[in-house]
C-alpha cells in the first residue's frame, strides 16, 4: 500500500518525521531542510480529509530538558504547514489521548519530545557507574517491557501509522519500528520522503546500470570496512578518496608526513587492494595531494605526491592529478554513489577536490546517469557548491543510509514491508 493509493479521509494518522532540526541559543531553526521534506506526506493526509499525529525526537536529551522541547518548533511548523498545529505537552500522557481523540479532520497535533521517555528508544537510563552486570541486565528487561506499553499507547493514537523518517529507520525504536506490530498491512506504510529515500537506495543497490562507481569519503578505513567490503561485490569503480587514503599510501610503502593515518590498519588496507582486484573493481586511489603546514585554512600549502609528503606536512584535499583521474571515472559512469568529501572541505583551500567531485557527478546525472548523494558531509558539500539541484537524489538520512548501503534491512523498512 503506497500513500497515494490510502485515503486517509476520517482517519488519524501517527506520522514519524524526523523534525531533528538545528536550533542556535534562541532556539531559532537555522536549517529546517527535514521539516520541509516532511510537508508534502503531511499536506497529503490532511487535504484527504483526515488528521495528522506528528510525533519526532529533537537531540539526545537523557530526561526532560526544555532545550529538546519540540515546542521551540511549533510555530514554524504551523506557519509551514499552513494549519495551526496543536500541541500535547507529552506523548503519551492523558492531554495527549485527549487532544489526539478530539482532533477533527484538516487538524494536526505535535507530540512533545518522544525520547523524554527511555522507552522510546528501549535503553536503560540512571544506571549507577557501577552497576553490576545483573543489574544492569534488569534494568534492560525492565525497560523492554516499559517500551511494550509506551508503544501500545502511542499506537492507540491514531488509525494508520506513517513512517517519514528514513534519518531514524535504522533505529528499531518504539516510533520507527516497534509501532508498526499494531497496524494490520493496509494501515501502515511509508511516507512520500521514505519512499523515495527507499527507491534510491534500490536503484543504487539493486537496479544497477553500469558502470557502477562508487565514491567513498573520510578520515577512517575502519568506519566505512564494512561499506567497503559491500560494494567491492557491486561495483565496477570504487573511487577511495579522503584522509583514509593515507593508509593506503603508507601501506604501500610511502612517507605520508603528518598525515592521518591509521596504523593498525595497514594489512587492511593491503587486503582491500588485493579483493578489488580479485573482484575485478577499479580501485580508483588518490594519488597526490594538496598539502599544509598545519591543519588550517591559513597555513602554507604546496603539492606532493600521496608516497611522498615531507615531513610536518598534511594532506589536507586532492591534488590536480587526482581529480583528473576520478573526473574521467565519473563522467564514463550510469549509476554513481557519493559518500564521503575528498578532503577538509570546510576550509576553502582545500575544497577544490570535493567541488570537482560534486561538479562531474553533476555533468554525469545530466548526460543521463542516475546519482545518490548522502551522509551528512556529502550533502553539505552539494549544498555549499550549489549542486543539491543538479544530481537526482540527495539523501535525509547519514546512518540509515550508511546501513543501507552495507547491505543491512533497517528495522523501520523491514517494519513497514513485513520482512
Amino acid at each position: 500500500m503506497t500513500i497515494d493509493q490510502f485515503d486517509f479521509k476520517g482517519k488519524k494518522a501517527f506520522v514519524r518525521v524526523d523534525f531533528n532540526v538545528p536550533l542556535d541559543e534562541h532556539f531559532n531553526i537555522t536549517d529546517d531542510t527535514r521539516i520541509r521534506a516532511a510537508l508534502p506526506t503531511l499536506k497529503k493526509i490532511l487535504a484527504d480529509g483526515g488528521s495528522v499525529i506528528i510525533g519526532s525526537h529533537l537531540g539526545r536529551p537523557k530526561k526532560v530538558e526544555d532545550k529538546f522541547s519540540l515546542r521551540h518548533i511549533l510555530a514554524h511548523v504551523s506557519k509551514l504547514l499552513g494549519v495551526e498545529v496543536k500541541f500535547a505537552p507529552d506523548c503519551v500522557g492523558e492531554e495527549a489521548r485527549t487532544l489526539a481523540g478530539n482532533l477533527k479532520p484538516g487538524e494536526a497535533l505535535l507530540l512533545e519530545n518522544l525520547r523524554f521517555y527511555a522507552e522510546e528508544e528501549g535503553k536503560p537510563r540512571g544506571l549507577a557507574e557501577d552497576a553490576s552486570d545483573e543489574e544492569k541486565a534488569a534494568a534492560k528487561k525492565a525497560i523492554k517491557e516499559s517500551q511494550k506499553e509506551f508503544t501500545k499507547k502511542l499506537a492507540a493514537l491514531a488509525d494508520v501509522y506513517v513512517n517519514d523518517a528514513f534519518g531514524t529507520a535504522h533505529r528499531a525504536h518504539a516510533s520507527t519500528a516497534l509501532i508498526a506490530a499494531y497496524f494490520d498491512a493496509d494501515h501502515k506504510l511509508f511516507g512520500y520522503l521514505m519512499g523515495k529515500e527507499v527507491d534510491a537506495v534500490n536503484k543504487v543497490m539493486q537496479d544497477i546500470r553500469r558502470p557502477f562507481t562508487a565514491i567513498m569519503g573520510g578520515s577512517k578505513v575502519s568506519s566505512k570496512i564494512d561499506i567497503i567490503e559491500n560494494l567491492l561485490g557491486k561495483v565496477d569503480n570504487l573511487i577511495l578518496t579522503g584522509a583514509m587514503t593515507y593508509t593506503f599510501a603508507k601501506a604501500a610503502g610511502g612517507n605520508i608526513g603528518n598525515s592521518l593515518c591509521e596504523d593498525d590498519k595497514l594489512d587492511l588496507a593491503r587486503e582491500i587492494v588485493a579483493k578489488a582486484k580479485a573482484n575485478g573493481v577499479n580501485l580508483v586511489l588518490s594519488t597526490d595531494s594538496k598539502i599544509a603546514d598545519a591543519f588550517s585554512n591559513d597555513a602554507k600549502t604546496d603539492f606532493a605526491q600521496n608516497d611522498n609528503i615531507p615531513a610536518g606536512w598534511i594532506g589536507m584535499d586532492i591534488g590536480p592529478d587526482s581529480i583528473r583521474a576520478y573526473r574521467e571515472v565519473i563522467l564514463g559512469s550510469k549509476t554513481i554513489l557519493w559518500n564521503g568529501p575528498t578532503g577538509v572541505f570546510e576550509m576553502d583551500n582545500f575544497s577544490d577536490g570535493s567541488r570537482a567531485v560534486a561538479e562531474a557527478i553533476a555533468e554525469a546525472t545530466a548526460a543521463g546517469a542516475f546519482s545518490l548523494v548522502g551522509g551528512g558531509d556529502s550533502v553539505a558539500c552539494v549544498n555549499k557548491f550549489g549542486y543539491a539541484d543538479k544530481v537526482s537524489y540527495v539523501s535525509t538520512g547519514g546512518g540509515a543510509l550508511l546501513e543501507a548501503i552495507e547491505g543491512k534491512k533497517l528495522p523501520g523498512i523491514a517494519a513497514i514491508e513485513g520482512e
